[in-house]
Parts: structure tokens; sequence; C-alpha cells
């Protein structure tokens, strides 16, 4: 998880870079907050973000705060059900969770520590852990094997390794996480060459290092996922801050720069 504090005198208008979690969203701004709009849908506030969002975007003016929690999908599950309900969307907490969504909100903003609401998250979520029943560990292993190899890993291997049929991993990855094995391991080495790209690798050598068969084929991958070029991307605020926010998914070559940036990021890794 990670806390923001923003300070934008004037609108701004973000393009949200997909990333292989359940996104949560918690808007702790006083008054106007954050607003996002996808697929011609306006959401406002505190959200949830399933995979594969589509082109999001946010905006917002003025002096705010913004918790962010990134839930790896087999977690999401146990939290909000069958992750399937939830890909492709952005969903107001409040219509996920119910009043449990203000209650939370409330405490959240009661302290301006962000290691104290890192806490009280951790609290909040460790709660709700087991309001749903688990996915199965065969798709808890595919998909974090999926994670682990960046994305290069075949699904026959994989079916292998939990053995079962490519057919049954396929259909109950898909219900359970709401994405097929392969759509997450483009996603998962989406990501990784999202990270070079903003860490300022040219595009070629990003396209081989994350296991693309050339330069066209990053390209058409950013195309589908981000609906931007090689360039745009590596210049995506969204993915600015990474390095600073979440430092353990940035690439171990680049150094943490400095954070002259509208938002002051804090962060807690767990």
């Amino acid at each position: 998880m990670a806390g923001f504090r923003h300070r934008a005198p004037a609108s701004v208008d973000i393009s949200l870079v997909a990333y292989p979690s359940v996104t949560l969203l918690v808007d702790l701004s006083e008054g106007a907050g954050v607003a996002y709009e996808t697929h011609g849908r306006h959401e406002h506030g505190s959200v949830v973000v399933g995979l594969l969002p589509g082109d999001l975007r946010a905006t917002g003016q003025g002096v705010g705060e913004l918790l962010q929690i990134r839930l790896e999908p087999v977690v999401a599950a146990t939290l909000f059900g069958a992750s399937a309900e939830l890909s492709g969307t952005v969903a107001a907490l409040e219509d996920v969770w119910g009043r449990d969504a203000g209650q939370a909100e409330n405490r959240l903003r009661a302290t301006a520590s962000w290691d104290e609401r890192f806490a009280i998250a951790a609290d909040i979520l460790g709660r709700r852990l087991g309001a749903h029943p688990p996915v199965d560990p065969e798709v808890a292993h595919a998909w974090r094997r999926t994670f682990a190899s960046r994305g290069q890993v075949r699904v026959d291997g994989l079916a292998d390794e939990v053995g079962w049929s490519r057919k049954r991993l396929w259909s109950r990855f898909g219900s359970q996480l709401g994405i097929t094995p392969k759509r997450a391991a483009r996603l998962v080495r989406f990501d990784h060459a999202a990270h070079l790209l903003s860490a300022g690798h040219a595009a070629a050598r990003v396209a081989a290092e994350s296991g693309y068969v050339d330069q066209s084929h990053l390209h058409r991958e950013v195309a589908t996922f981000a609906g931007l070029t090689p360039t745009a991307l590596a210049a995506a605020p969204w993915l600015a801050v990474d390095d600073v926010a979440w430092p353990a998914s940035s690439p171990a070559s680049v150094s943490t720069p400095s954070c002259d940036r509208p938002c002051t990021p804090s962060s807690r890794l767990g």
C-alpha cells in the first residue's frame, strides 16, 4: 500500500496504466476528491479497480490525500468474491462493501499519520479475509508462477505443474481471477516492460529483455494495454512515482529520484 498527498492548483488529468493487481483507491480528500472515467462510465471517491480496466483516467484539483492498495488477484478474490466480477471494471467501493466502505474511510480520515493509516487498512482487510472462499491452490500457484516469471511461462507447463488439464486450468483460472492464464501472462509481461521503459531503457532492449518477438510486438502490446506508444508510456505520470511508492516493483538498476512532482508518496509494502 502507498499513500499520496497531492497539491494541484490546476485541474489534473492522468491516465492510469494497467497493473497486475486489483487496486483499491481510497479517497481521503475533503471536498471534491478524485473522479475516474473508463468506458464512458464515471465514478467518484473511493473505488475498486479490477484487472484490465481499459482506458482509465483520473481527474482532480486542489489538495487531497489518497490511499492506494494493490491486491494480488488471489487475495482480492477472498475479499470481494470471484474477481471475475471486477475484471475490466471500476466500481465504487460503496457498491462493493456497502456501509462498511464509509466506516473504513472515516477510520482512515481520523488520523493524519500514514503509518497509522497503513495499520488501520491492514486491520480492515485482515478482518475481511475469509469472507469469501479462497481460490483453488492450483489457481493460486499458477498466478504466482506467472508473476514470478514476469509473464514468460507457458500455460501447458503450468497445467502440468498443478496436475490439471490445460482446459481445466483455463476454466478455473478465468472464473476465479477474471482473466485467462494467457492474458494474465501478457499483462504481467507488459507491466515489466512498462517499468523498464519508464526507467529510461530503449524500446529495442525492453522488447528483448521482456520476451517479445521484436520491437513491433512490444508496440502492439503497449497499445493494447495502455492505448499509448512506448515513448508516451515511458513518460506516464502513473509510472513516474512507482520507484518511490513501490520500490519492490521497479527495476533494480534504477536509482530513486527525489519526488519533486505534485504528490508526496509514503509507502508500506506487505
